[in-house]
């Protein structure tokens, strides 16, 4: 009961991490998640929490290691892969020596071996909080795509070398030779494990769907359980399961080949799986270490034998230690490689000198680090205590701390994001998410709606080719204001239309309420795209954003009582759905009409650009010219209907590929937030983009 009781508050606080990170962004969700872990710890009420470092790894390391190599860039981890393995391995090496001999050094008490076996828990990266630090720093490519590759291949390198560190401090004989051969079968062998299994699972898989024998369900189990066989498969014979996850994870394939309605329905559900289990796993890891780090760090810190001061300052020197070396290895690296055009090694200029130190606080330590030192036994093979176990328990958990804290407080420092996008870069980043949404969409095509579809997918396209043309020709912001300002247009003229019809009533009672109905539907439209695309957050933006939702609110319940009433008095004849729907769009064309002639005054005035003024200009146009061009909207209502729940799920698809983008620190915050002001925008005409 206790372990369901823990799983319940486990998952609690990550639910709880999600909801804080939005409210202080200049925090990363890690550090967050370690806080309510130390929280819950001093609760009464939460059982006291104990790892198992073995399962702890084939539970959480595993799969989340699995989906980390198989999301990742291949093209671009191809081209770091020298740097990568660089700091994977031979940087985990020297980290290892160097702070082994440093803590000796200053204090004499912790065994050789011991203080190797710390060096070697400090060289891997955590890849959670790596995958992390592009939310509110700005990492190019380059950068991400090295660390996200450092952090898939240390933690072989820094598990095996602490095995064999511990070993000698156990034995008291550590046979370099020997170590580093059976590191390299370990490495090696992992990775072919890895990669033999992986070509296994991409031809069963295939085999399967090949003969319709997949469905959604067997799929994703069999998905779900690759990585937990491939982790205990190479532990079993001897090799590095780590390594063997990372391996398969970069050669799986399945989920990109196959077409058809039911593989794309799968891949979808499969994506969505994925998501949840991996923001669980995430937020698991980082709630289980706040939890551990006090207990873990308590019996350290109540001895009386050991100052506190002391414990302090080793902690302070291994950090700096462990920071140096990351710095020194790589601005080394940089130096060292050689420009991709020219051939030639490259001067360390002050631009390379801030990369080196986005590289370095850019690989915090994490969970793979205190599990491993939780492995430490309690004595060595002559039966005495293990000499400074809790000691190096409490060194670790120290640098852990002060690794993260420094990557999320001075990356953003190091590489500020930028206050203001640049209109190309901008561009370009909506074009990208433009296209993901068209191969969404794409797979979710089938022969029922491909009437419904395609047209949402021509309209994507057609965004794409304006965007390119678009770039560089103008300032993005000016066209941005502009879009609001015809919005309000469009809204200036549906209210001064509606209040006509109210206080000049139409002859016939029926087109009164459609006209009626139909301002008010297209006034609500017009309101909800206002309310998501304005900047200001002061108090009374807050305040014009609940009126507006309380209008809205009171005009949808009067056209329902008013519906009700007909109903029942029977006084009137019912409104057509379909006539509603002609009647919104006859003052929808009327309101694009009134727009058009806008633009053609504001293009002889100076408050908005010509460029600006032309460019909606072309974009009104062609939704009026789509709208007129329909030879029987009546007859073909339910078709359009179809058409814009579609279009309304592809923005959902937008906003979630902006989403995704944002967490994997593909873009910034201020770019996601522009992203989905464009999105919106977008929303408010239902044939905007026809």
């Amino acid at each position: 009961m206790q372990i369901f009781e823990m799983v319940l508050y486990i998952i609690a606080a990550v639910v709880l991490s999600s909801f804080l990170s939005r409210f202080i962004p200049k925090v990363s969700t890690p550090l967050v998640q370690i806080l309510l872990g130390i929280v819950a710890s001093q609760l009464s009420f939460v059982p006291d929490m104990e790892l198992d470092p073995e399962l702890f790894m084939v539970l959480f390391i595993a799969p989340l290691l699995y989906l980390e190599a198989h999301d990742i860039d291949k093209s671009q981890l191809i081209k770091s892969l020298k740097l990568s393995l660089s700091l994977a391995i031979g940087l985990a090496v020297a980290t290892m020596v160097a702070v082994g001999f440093v803590l000796h050094a200053i204090w004499p008490v912790v065994p050789l071996a011991a203080a190797l076996a710390l060096g070697a828990a400090l060289g891997p990266t955590d890849a959670v909080a790596v995958s992390s630090l592009g939310k509110e720093a700005s990492l190019t490519q380059r950068q991400a795509g090295i660390l996200k590759g450092e952090s898939l291949f240390n933690d072989a390198s820094g598990i095996v070398g602490f095995q064999f560190a511990i070993a000698a401090a156990l034995t008291g004989v550590f046979e370099v030779g020997q170590a580093v051969g059976e590191f390299a079968i370990s490495f090696v062998g992992g990775a072919l494990f890895g990669i033999v299994v992986g070509m296994l699972a991409n031809w069963l898989f295939e085999t399967i769907r090949s003969f319709g024998w997949e469905t959604t369900t067997t799929r994703i189990l069999m998905e779900l359980f690759l990585p937990f066989l491939l982790y205990l498969g190479a532990e079993a014979i001897g090799v590095s399961g780590i390594l063997s996850v990372v391996a398969a994870g970069l050669l799986i394939r399945f989920d990109r080949t196959g077409i058809g309605p039911n593989v794309a329905r799968t891949n979808i559900v499969s994506s969505s799986v994925w998501s949840v289990l991996s923001f669980s796993l995430n937020g698991t890891v980082f709630i289980m270490l706040g939890m551990l780090l006090p207990d873990a760090m308590e019996a350290s810190w109540e001895d009386p034998g050991i100052s506190n001061f002391t414990l302090l300052g080793t902690i302070l020197v291994v950090a700096l230690v462990v920071i140096a070396m990351r710095f020194l290895w790589v601005s080394a690296m940089l130096r060292l490689t050689r420009d991709q055009k020219t051939g030639k090694r490259r001067k360390m200029t002050k631009e390379r000198w801030r990369s080196a130190a986005v590289m370095t606080f850019g690989g915090p330590k994490g969970t793979i680090t205190l599990s491993l030192m939780f492995t430490i036994p309690y004595t060595v093979a002559s039966g005495a205590w293990f000499p400074m176990r809790d000691e190096l328990i409490f060194i670790a958990g120290g640098v852990i701390v002060v690794t993260l804290v420094l990557a999320n407080f001075l990356l953003p420092i190091v590489a500020p994001n930028k206050a203001t996008d640049d209109s190309n870069e901008i561009n370009e980043i909506s074009i990208e998410v433009l296209r993901r949404t068209v191969e969404e969409m794409a797979e979710r095509t089938t022969p029922e709606n491909r009437g419904a579809i395609m047209p949402i997918i021509d309209s994507y396209t057609k965004r794409i080719t304006r965007l390119k043309h678009r770039i560089g020709e103008f300032d993005p912001a000016s066209f941005q204001e502009l879009q609001l300002a015809a919005f309000d247009w469009e809204k200036e003229y549906v209210k001064h239309r509606l209040a006509e019809t109210k206080a000049h009533p139409l002859e016939n009672k029926k087109d009164q309420e459609q006209e009626i109905e139909a301002c008010e539907r297209l006034l609500d439209q017009i309101m909800k795209s206002l309310r998501h695309t304005m900047k200001d957050h002061d108090s009374d933006h807050m305040v014009w954003m609940i009126k507006g939702r309380m209008r809205a609110l009171q005009r949808h319940t009067v056209q329902v009582t008013r519906r009700v009433t007909n109903k029942i008095r029977r006084d009137s004849p019912l409104a057509n759905e379909d006539e509603v729907y002609v009647r919104t769009r006859a003052i929808q064309i009327d309101a694009i009409d009134y727009v058009i002639d806008r633009l053609y005054e504001e293009m002889a005035g100076d408050k908005y650009s010509t460029e600006a003024c032309s460019s909606l200009l072309l974009d009104y146009r062609r939704a009026e010219a789509s709208l007129k061009s329909r030879p029987d909207v009546v007859n073909s209502a339910q078709l359009v209907r179809q058409i814009e729940d579609y279009k309304r799920e592809s923005y959902g698809i937008e906003l979630g590929v902006i989403q995704d983008m944002y967490e994997n620190g593909d873009i910034t915050r201020a770019q996601s937030r522009a992203l989905r002001r464009n999105v919106y925008i977008m929303s408010v005409d239902a044939d905007a983009s026809f």
